[in-house]
């Protein structure tokens, strides 16, 4: 077990109820025969309607600063306070290292999370080693850390405050308007460090949300988190991620998302076409299949070579939202005052949209050739 040679031994109690849930017990349970192989990790259930049919896992970890292999561009260190994601997203990448801990890629991702419940008393023993940087730390980059649990562990402001006052700059990517609960200590935050934050908005297309995304807060309550981040001068970027193909890749759904997160205030928009990874395809085809079954063989075909779908459709993807967002006046250079932490500035209104000429459709079902 990967996972188990990170846990040392106790267990907490959380019992401060989520924001997003009424109040309600907790029961814990002997944990799961050879799990963890920690003997007192704690199962733990509880009975709000938010956390019904899941199981969280409260260990007790050795490390949550975690080294990023390789060279990245963006970032060399992450934290993950959790394991597993009840947004319950169908494509999610991270589908697969729950295989890892011996659960499963699918129903066990959504249900059975892990909780790092001692994180932030780690994470401050982590940063004040000698040998500590000060490195870039990125957040939400595996499982989202603004989940619906972190309402009731509350292990993200010690996060942050830890990040902070040691100097360290970091970055947020999110679903979830938890976030806003801790915009006091954001704020504080980026007048000492550097501080990106980042909402995951693919679509403001509800009823494709309403299945795909389940478990998390609708697009129009994302913006919303965005234009308050914006108003109280954070800024906030959104990653238009993912863009599914044949359910929100039209030009005319481009285009209104775009201009939906222009209005919202966001910094910039950077878009990512779906992938499909072992683990997030299987589970991904599961749900198309019951959802929109007449859509199988266009993915099979479109995926036939991996992951990815092909550069073309990405390019063109890419193109078409590059073009929206100039239109809207996204994406622009910043300001050098804006990069400064300690010089936020209030957001400005956004400049009247240009005319735009109506695009053709992206793709073509002669491209995709035979499934």
């Amino acid at each position: 077990m990967r996972w188990s040679g990170q846990l040392i031994s106790g267990n907490t109690d959380p019992t401060e109820d989520s924001e997003d849930d009424a109040p309600g017990s907790g029961a814990a349970q002997p944990v799961q025969a050879g799990l963890f192989a920690a003997s007192d990790t704690v199962v733990r259930t509880f009975d709000t309607p938010g956390f019904r049919g899941a199981t969280f896992y409260e260990v007790r970890a050795k490390s949550v600063l975690n080294k990023v292999p390789g060279e990245s561009p963006m970032f060399g260190w992450t934290i993950n306070p959790y394991r597993g994601c009840g947004h319950r997203c169908v494509y999610c990448f991270a589908r697969k290292t729950h295989t890892y801990l011996d659960f499963d890629a699918g129903l066990d991702f959504d249900t059975r999370i892990v909780v790092k419940v001692n994180a932030p008393e780690v994470l401050r023993r982590e940063l004040a080693r000698p040998s500590w940087q000060r490195e870039h730390v990125a957040m939400g980059t595996n499982v989202d850390c603004y989940q619906r649990a972190e309402g009731r562990y509350r292990l993200m402001p010690e996060i942050i405050e830890a990040l902070a006052r040691s100097g360290t700059p970091f970055s947020i990517l999110t679903k979830g308007t938890l976030m806003l609960r801790d915009l006091p200590l954001l704020e504080a935050a980026a007048r000492d460090v550097s501080v990106g934050l980042a909402m995951s908005v693919g679509s403001i297309d509800e009823s494709v949300w309403r299945t795909v995304e389940p478990g998390t807060p609708s697009p129009a309550r994302r913006l919303d988190a965005v234009r308050t981040l914006a108003d109280a001068g954070l800024g906030c970027s959104v990653l238009m991620a993912p863009i599914l193909p044949f359910l929100t890749d039209s030009p005319e759904q481009l285009r209104a998302t775009v201009a939906a997160i222009a209005e919202a205030g966001a910094r910039s928009v950077t878009p990512i076409v779906l992938h499909l990874r072992s683990g997030a395809r299987e589970w991904y085809y599961e749900w198309l299949q019951a959802t929109y079954p007449s859509l199988v063989p266009r993915y099979r075909a479109l995926y036939r070579n991996g992951s990815y779908a092909p550069s073309w459709y990405q390019d063109r993807i890419t193109s078409a939202v590059r073009e929206f967002a100039k239109a809207y006046g996204l994406n622009r250079p910043k300001p050098v005052a804006e990069e400064q932490p300690a010089n936020f500035r209030k957001a400005g209104p956004r400049p009247p949209a240009r005319a735009v000429e109506s695009q053709p459709a992206l793709w073509d079902d002669d491209e995709l050739g035979p499934s």
